[in-house]
């Protein structure tokens, strides 16, 4: 009686099965940053809908999305946009955790409080769109750090202080919005750039700040004037000089 014969696999078929194995995704828990920089959104915001702390663990699965709002990129959080949804709270620093985020549009809420100096850990950000909030306290220097910056649009809130002059140095921005907040002080040179006619950002970028100066808004009448006064003082203080020392001349001649 003969034996069964026995098939055993092929080089080439051990090579097919190891090489499936080696592209198949593992399977893995969120990124522990993600998971924090979304938990600390949740604490801080008041509105969020569908946001529960077993979310947190395993926001993203490839590229779906378990979170509203949330966009995501090989199990990443790539893109975070809840505009118009009436949220009200604070910007939380350890959003900064979203180390992979490109765009984040939290705009046309009831958010107060400042824009944290943190988001400057956000390297890979390429959108931040904070319009149409509450927002106060000055615009962080550091954000010129996140050197990808395409789009920074604060408009319509209620930031003060001057533009940081670091802002001009992000060579890609080719969208700036900081109208209507209560900014003061000259609008940085590389802002304004001023090529010939033309201008980097024109003035609807600066526009509803009535401290705010310098190409490419209009003169402000109350700064001419200024200047104008300060040069006539200039004058006058200058031609009395003159009439003094040839009156205190001719005095001496005369002795």
């Amino acid at each position: 009686m003969s034996r069964p014969t026995q098939h055993h696999p092929t080089a080439a078929a051990t090579a097919v099965i190891l090489l499936l194995l080696a592209v198949s995704p593992a399977p893995s828990g969120a990124d522990p940053d993600d998971e924090r920089c979304l938990s600390s959104l949740q604490q801080s915001l008041s509105g969020l809908r569908n946001w529960s702390k077993a979310s947190f663990s395993a926001p993203c699965e490839g590229f779906i999305s378990h979170l509203q709002g949330v966009t995501c990129n090989n199990g990443r959080v790539y893109k975070l946009s809840l505009p118009g949804l009436s949220l009200a709270g604070t910007i939380p620093p350890d959003l900064s955790n979203c180390t992979n985020l490109q765009s984040l549009d939290l705009s046309s809420n009831a958010l107060s409080g400042a824009i944290p100096p943190e988001l400057s850990g956000l390297l890979n950000l390429a959108v931040l769109n904070l319009s149409a909030n509450r927002l106060s306290g000055a615009i962080p220097r550091d954000l010129a750090r996140c050197a990808y910056l395409n789009v920074i649009d604060l408009h319509a809130n209620q930031l003060t202080g001057s533009i940081p002059d670091e802002l001009g140095l992000l060579v890609r921005l080719s969208t700036f919005d900081v109208s209507y907040n209560r900014l003061s002080g000259p609008i940085p040179v590389l802002l304004a750039n001023r090529s010939g006619t033309t201008g980097r950002f024109n003035a609807t970028s600066f526009v509803g700040n009535k401290d705010l100066y310098g190409y490419p808004l209009p003169p402000m009448p109350g700064h001419a004037l200024s200047v104008l006064a300060i040069v006539g003082i200039g004058l006058g203080s200058g031609l009395l000089s003159l009439v003094l020392s040839f009156s205190a001349r001719v005095i001496s001649e005369r002795s």
